[in-house]
């Protein structure tokens, strides 16, 4: 019995100098010498020499001077990788796709072809009609709650602000909380809908958004205030104004643009979703560098055609570009946007 206990014991010790010790120290003297810089993450260092990402990861770019990459279920958390698993028939898809739309959309056909078609939307809204009734803010509510939940729950001030309506409406709370007597405390979501309802009345035609203003001290101080125009308007009700707008002739939207990837991670995004977005990105160059906008048009898109490739050396699959080289190579040439 013993020497088979012992022969038991001496196995696993091998297995454990193989498997935990030799075995990994082989990989990461292989991957230090032959494969440095993707053994350590494919990390990418800015102008300053500081690292300021992974070339396999990506992260959110909000300012007009960049790129962005596609939509992320993740919030691009590379310790969350997920997918958003909404189906294709689940509304909540197509309200996100939607918002994503609405800012970014142009017209097709007509006599407004090639112009964008938020500030139709703008003007739509600002008429406070949908479906020939009244109060459009309250019907967006009351048919997307949990669009108007997501909103009181996407930023602190947005609780705040719907938390200081309530103080300020006690009857309108104690009568949501004879309706709803199962919530008896209720929290800033739970108010969301009765709170747009309210708004909507006492604002027709406005949405509530932040706005950011110089304060007395001279710093820049951020509120919530009733808007008629802006990107938020432009998102949230680009899916009413196209009910309404159905013979409208619009240009397609590059795929990736408005979904994710199955990681939420992917950080590359096709040509042509680039080239959408290349207008954008070169005119805010231009006006920052004070240059012909054509001129630095052209510098960019040579850009991305330098750093388009398709996979597997362009045997399938269309073009891509990384988002995150693309616009390094942007700031290296172009310098810090401007605030």
């Amino acid at each position: 019995m013993s020497r088979y206990i012992s022969k038991s014991v001496l196995l696993l010790i091998f297995s454990v100098v193989i498997c935990c010790g030799i075995y990994p120290l082989l990989l990461w003297v292989v991957g230090q010498t032959i494969f440095p810089f993707q053994a350590n993450g494919s990390m990418l260092a800015g102008p300053d020499g500081k690292i300021v990402g992974s070339k396999m990861i990506a992260q959110p770019f909000t300012k007009d001077e960049y790129f962005q990459p596609r939509p992320s279920a993740a919030s691009y958390d590379a310790s969350a990788s997920a997918s958003s698993s909404l189906a294709a028939s689940n509304y909540a898809l197509r309200y996100r796709v939607a918002s994503m739309l609405g800012p970014i959309v142009k017209y097709k056909s007509g006599p407004k072809a090639g112009q964008l078609v938020a500030a139709d939307i703008e003007a739509w809204f600002q008429q406070d009609k949908y479906g020939g009734k009244p109060n459009i803010v309250a019907q967006w509510a009351d048919a997307h709650n949990s669009a108007a939940q997501a909103w009181v729950n996407g930023d602190p001030t947005h609780a705040a602000y719907v938390d200081a309506w309530a103080k300020a409406h006690p009857a309108i709370v104690a009568q949501w909380i004879k309706d709803n007597p199962g919530t008896p405390q209720p929290k800033a979501p739970d108010l969301a809908v009765v709170f747009f309802e309210n708004f909507s009345k006492d604002n027709p035609g406005k949405f509530p958004a932040s706005v950011t203003k110089t304060g007395p001290d001279g710093k820049p101080q951020t509120a919530i205030e009733p808007v008629k125009e802006g990107s938020d308007i432009q998102s949230t009700f680009f899916d009413m104004w196209r009910d309404e707008h159905a013979d409208a002739d619009l240009q397609d939207v590059p795929g990736d643009m408005v979904t994710t990837s199955g990681s939420g991670l992917d950080p590359h995004i096709t040509l042509d979703n680039a080239k959408y977005q290349l207008d954008r990105v070169a005119t805010k160059w231009a006006a920052n560098l004070k240059r012909d906008p054509a001129q630095v048009r052209g510098e960019i898109e040579q850009i991305l055609q330098g750093n388009a490739a398709a996979p597997f050396g362009g045997l399938v699959g269309e073009k891509m570009v990384n988002v995150l080289e693309v616009n390094l190579q942007l700031r290296q040439r172009y310098g810090a946007p401007s605030s």
